[in-house]
């Protein structure tokens, strides 16, 4: 059988780079994004030996994401990766009316991904196994003073996998979380420094040779770029 993985938030940074690294590795793809044309354009660019299937998916609209991710593993015909990488960050702080961005945060960082993993489990279930893997940030060690709902969102997502971690293991399902420091995407490009900054392309390399030997404890968390 064909091994197949699902990817969220797809369309741009650390989630397009893993799609163009696990396709020469054989893999077909599930993508998903809130942006169809740039889904579409990566479909293109992955070019025709690799299936890819694509789907519209705001995680942050909780109910649709069990009924696309289902829809995406369908379609290939089964999954054994789920990867929760959709995420955004934004500058907030207390007191300056922006707290708007720190409930959008959260959403999506946090809801979001508990709601990708939840139904990446039910879907591996079914399979009898497989890995779901999160992509968190070394952001969450420490709260950042640029970004702190972005440091608390990771910080949560990595608790909240941990926690999981001897559940799943009994339905032989992985759990994996890597902590990128700064890779080179739009999400950190407004900072002024950004401290042994890799590429995209090398972040996703190093991710996928991680994900790969189902990296997890221990040591439970591994750091990338910092």
């Amino acid at each position: 059988m064909q091994k197949s993985i699902l990817i969220t938030g797809a369309s741009t940074g650390i989630g397009r780079a893993l799609a163009f690294e696990f396709s020469p590795r054989g893999y077909a793809l599930g993508l998903c994004a809130r942006r169809m044309e740039l889904l579409e354009s990566l479909r293109d660019e992955l070019g025709g030996e690799t299936q890819v299937a694509i789907a519209r998916l705001d995680v942050a609209e909780l109910e649709s994401v069990p009924e696309v991710l289902h829809k995406l593993a369908d379609e290939l015909g089964g999954v054994q990766i789920v990867i929760a990488n959709a995420g955004v960050g934004e500058r907030s702080y207390p007191g300056e009316g922006t707290f708007h961005l720190d409930r959008k945060v959260i959403e999506i960082n946090v809801l979001g991904a508990m709601a990708t993993i939840d139904a990446g489990a039910e879907i591996l279930k079914k399979e009898g196994g497989g890995q779901i893997v999160g992509i968190s940030s070394v952001a969450g060690f420490r709260g950042l003073s640029s970004t702190p709902a972005y440091s608390a969102s990771k910080a949560a997502l990595s608790t909240y996998m941990e926690g999981i971690r001897n559940h799943l293991k009994k339905h032989e399902i992985a759990v994996t979380v890597l902590n990128p420091g700064f890779i080179d995407t739009q999400i950190n490009t407004h900072r002024r420094s950004r401290p042994f900054l890799i590429s995209a392309e090398k972040g996703a390399r190093l991710m996928a040779d991680m994900i790969k030997k189902k990296f997890g404890p221990p040591p439970f968390r591994f750091c990338l770029g910092l």
